[in-house]
């Protein structure tokens, strides 16, 4: 079965020891290749699962959240434990390399110490190396969040991401941010992807008819293997609909399980759900339907060292930006899984070893913007991150400068998850803000709200976050404020979680009447105008030279 063991054997070698006064070059030699890919082969069957990219060629600083708050039956369930309640549940020594890599406690110290994590040219060597290993039993799938979110990937229109992940050769995906390329360039993409694109819930709204191939249907081990591809079921009220304006998405929980009905009629003795539906729902998910053998879930960027069984279904999570390979190997005799062996396999960019293929084909796309990209635009004197479910720092940045930059006396910035983090002390490049903001809707709006807009606006992104019903969570993370204070208590029920609103640049509570000047961005609405939000905070940046945001004290949280 399952055995924590083996992600977590390295972590032992380091158990009594914090990193904080070591040399690198000291930490480094506790990490090598052959003890993160180290596994014993199970069964006739492999799956490797990589997702939540986000447009990230290269390694990165990516800090995990301190917050990650579950509601009703998910309530302090993985993934939603963090910090040392993360270690004590998955008996992870402090300071360990699996600290690092899961959770944020100690992460200046521990990532100076361990170094970045991902890199396309690292997961190449990953799978690789597997499927050196096992043949014709593998399977690679990518969960989605692939083509976008980078500089590289914004000006070549997801081509950069295309290009590398054909060499990766994978079996399947399915999408969400994809999508905001525009409906025109997904099929223009899909027609030469050379692998499926798969989406069951994703219809075409003329004829009510898929908008894209619900399965696949592979042998591997000689089994016969259905992949149900499920792209993220919000993504025309998350993203803007005049970009897809011809498609529905949606659960489709009874879809789902008409595509596993056929794929065990046709003869499938293993049935994997490829979804960008998020944990949660996809717990939610295993829970109502039969006959799914594991799930691969993505959206929310959790990464847990174990999968979670839910009945007869396996769930894994991989994290996101690279910083994971999953590995799951099965026993499958009569149309059933037998048995399992699972790894998160923690990608060390200093310890494994860059694929030349990979690595030629990533120093071809970035060769024409490398200057620009490195260019310094300024300093940070704390962390810098985004990932966690209220005001991270880099959005505190982000909030500084439309505040700052656009004569705003509020500031509104998305819960988006994606995006590197920064170490105090480290200099702050175009490449990083374009990390943090690189999307096909970047407009930086100025406009007035009232006050009642104003809550309205965060009781309901609150309520897409905590509504107890994980069918109703759309994703993200809360919408991060500038220039205003709140508390919320995320038990309460839908439009009663906001209260004791406060301008801060006044001190005054806010008035439901009265309008304020608010600037945000990433608005789904068409013709939105305004700058781009990276040449908002290159304007900001150029002012203020060395940036030190700390720990959001403007919103109170009760009730977690």
């Amino acid at each position: 079965m399952t055995t924590r063991r083996e992600f977590l054997q390295i972590a032992a070698a380091a158990a009594a020891i914090m990193p904080g006064g070591w040399s690198r070059s000291f930490a480094q030699q506790r990490l090598a290749q052959d003890d993160l890919l180290a596994f014993e082969p199970l069964g006739n069957v492999t799956l490797v699962h990589v997702t939540d990219i986000h447009g990230q060629l290269r390694p990165v600083f990516f800090r995990e959240p301190s917050a990650n708050l579950g509601v009703g039956e998910s309530r302090a369930k993985p993934p939603h434990v963090t910090g040392k309640a993360f270690l004590d549940l998955y008996r992870i020594a402090p300071g360990s390399p699996a600290a690092y890599a899961l959770t944020p406690e100690d992460f200046p110290a521990l990532a100076k110490a361990y170094g970045r994590m991902g890199g396309l040219d690292r997961i190449a060597t990953v799978v690789k190396a597997i499927r050196a290993e096992r043949g014709d039993r593998v399977v690679l799938l990518d969960g989605g969040d692939t083509w976008q979110n980078s500089y590289t990937s914004l000006v070549s229109k997801g081509q950069d991401m295309v290009e590398a992940m054909k060499l990766l050769k994978p079996d399947a995906m399915v999408g969400h941010w994809e999508f905001t390329l525009g409906a025109e360039r997904v099929k223009e993409i899909v027609e030469k992807l050379g692998f499926p694109f798969l989406g069951q819930n994703v219809r075409d709204n003329e004829w009510n008819e898929p908008a894209f191939e619900p399965m696949a249907m592979l042998e591997r081990g000689s089994v016969r293997i259905a992949v149900i591809g499920q792209a993220f079921p919000y993504t025309p009220i998350a993203n803007p609909r005049w970009m897809m304006p011809n498609w529905s998405f949606g659960i489709r929980e009874e879809e789902v399980q008409a595509n596993v009905d056929k794929a065990r009629k046709d003869g499938a003795g293993l049935v994997v759900l490829l979804s960008h539906n998020g944990f949660d729902v996809d717990r939610k998910l295993a829970s109502r339907l039969r006959g799914i053998d594991v799930i691969l879930t993505a959206h929310t960027h959790d990464a847990l060292p174990e999968a979670v069984r839910v009945g007869k279904t396996l769930l894994v999570a991989s994290g996101s930006h690279g910083k994971f390979v999953s590995r799951l190997d099965l026993d499958v005799r009569d149309g059933e899984v037998r048995d399992y062996r699972y790894k998160l396999i923690p990608i060390f960019s200093d310890a494994i070893v860059s694929d030349a293929e990979m690595a030629a084909k990533i120093n071809e796309i970035r060769e024409p913007h490398g200057a620009m990209l490195a260019e310094e635009v300024g300093r940070t004197e704390t962390l810098l991150y985004r990932r966690g479910n209220f005001n991270g720092t880099l959005d505190g940045v982000i909030c500084d400068a439309l505040l700052s930059e656009r004569d705003a006396e509020i500031a509104l910035s998305p819960g988006f998850r994606w995006g590197n983090s920064l170490l105090p002390g480290q200099a702050i490049t175009r490449e990083d803000v374009y990390n943090a903001t690189a999307m096909t809707y970047p407009a930086a709006y100025r406009m007035t709200m009232t006050g009642a807009r104003l809550k309205e606006i965060l009781e309901d992104v609150a309520d897409n976050l905590f509504n107890p019903d994980p069918y109703y969570q759309q994703g993200g993370d809360m919408v991060r404020v500038g220039g205003l204070a709140y508390t919320i208590e995320v038990g309460k029920p839908m439009g009663s979680r906001i209260s004791q609103l406060r301008v801060l640049r006044t001190g005054q509570p806010l008035e439901a009447e009265k309008e304020y000047v608010v600037s945000g961005w990433a608005s789904v609405n068409e013709n939105t105008e305004g700058p781009p939000i990276w040449d908002v905070v290159f304007a900001h940046l150029a002012k203020e030279k060395v940036v030190a945001p700390r720990e959001a004290e403007h919103v109170r949280v009760v009730g977690a």
